[in-house]
């Protein structure tokens, strides 16, 4: 009874979180937006809304939501407190193909990093199994060790790209939030709602999964397999909000220790916890790059780093 009451109070704080992000922040800004005026049609503030701030709102929200529910699934997999999004070399990976579209000139930036992601999860896939085996231990071994190979082969690229290359390429790394179009975003929902969904339907099995592979096969959990799944819904995660967002760290692993301390370990809870405060939260820092040194922009990457960091030292303050 009291686990029941436990997510249902922290799915609705987290709900009103992420709903109050959506109604509230498409309507800060440096250009005041008459609701009004937005809801009859009439320019600019009907543009300036739905338009330019609400997807922007929204693509924030899907990115910070797949990011910090892939972090909490890395986590569970390599029992590992430091996992992240990035630590299997998803992210790198992602990187690596966007950084070698700006170098040869290519036109689909995004494309090419969606590209590169999934050829690192083919990679570390491959070299993390054994037969029909899967330990969550050499899938971190590959994973760092792509990951290294991936960051080696885009300073590399880097070295190689001229002036205007150079910059392009230091401003995807930093991570960004841009105003897409809804068709782009209807495609990203497309992947982020059907794999949190999976990972959801799992929970109980990751709450086994986190505890051991042994622990989890002993009480009739295919833990090769899961690994394989939950490896793949994570990559997916990953690699669907970076080639719109570039790399945005902190997310995926700030945001599950913090509902941790809250909501306790139990995945059944952190889950949809962790999509919907992780939505908020980068749609809350993606308002604060866009408007505190408007009308110039920070990179929402800058923004997380800046908040995570002192995050990061309270936490091993707490240990």
């Amino acid at each position: 009874m009291e686990s029941k009451r436990t997510l249902l109070r922290g799915v609705t704080i987290c709900f009103v979180a992420f709903a109050l992000a959506l109604v509230l922040l498409p309507l800060i800004g440096s250009s005041k937006v008459g609701l009004a005026r937005a809801w009859a049609g009439q320019s600019p503030d009907a543009e300036i809304l739905f338009s330019l701030r609400f997807p922007r709102v929204l693509l924030a929200a899907a990115a910070g939501g797949a990011l910090a529910v892939a972090g909490l699934l890395f986590q569970a997999l390599l029992r590992d407190a430091l996992a992240d999004p990035y630590t299997l070399g998803i992210s790198s990976g992602s990187a690596l193909g966007a950084v070698i579209a700006i170098c040869f000139r290519l036109p689909a930036v995004g494309l090419a990093a969606l590209v590169g992601a999934a050829g690192v999860l083919a990679v570390v896939m491959t070299l993390a199994s054994r037969g029909r085996r899967i330990s969550a231990f050499t899938l971190l071994l590959a994973g760092v060790t792509v990951n290294s190979l991936s960051i080696a082969a885009v300073l590399f690229f880097h070295s190689m790209a001229d002036f205007s290359q150079s910059f392009q390429i230091v401003r995807w790394l930093m991570g960004g939030i841009e105003s897409v179009s809804y068709q782009t975003l209807a495609l990203l929902a497309g992947v982020v709602i059907p794999a949190t969904a999976f990972l959801i339907f799992h929970a109980r099995d990751w709450n086994l999964l986190s505890m051991g592979e042994d622990w989890a096969e002993a009480r009739g959990v295919a833990a090769a397999s899961l690994l394989r799944k939950g490896f793949a819904a994570g990559a997916l995660l990953t690699a669907a909000a970076t080639c719109l967002t570039g790399p945005i760290g902190f997310i995926g692993w700030m945001v599950p220790h913090a509902l941790r301390l809250w909501v306790g370990a139990d995945h059944r809870v952190l889950i949809p916890c962790s999509f919907l405060a992780g939505a908020a939260y980068l749609a809350l820092c993606d308002t604060i790059a866009r408007t505190l040194l408007a009308p110039s922009e920070i990179p929402v990457g800058v923004i997380t780093s800046l908040l995570g960091g002192p995050f990061f030292l309270w936490m091993l303050r707490r240990l």
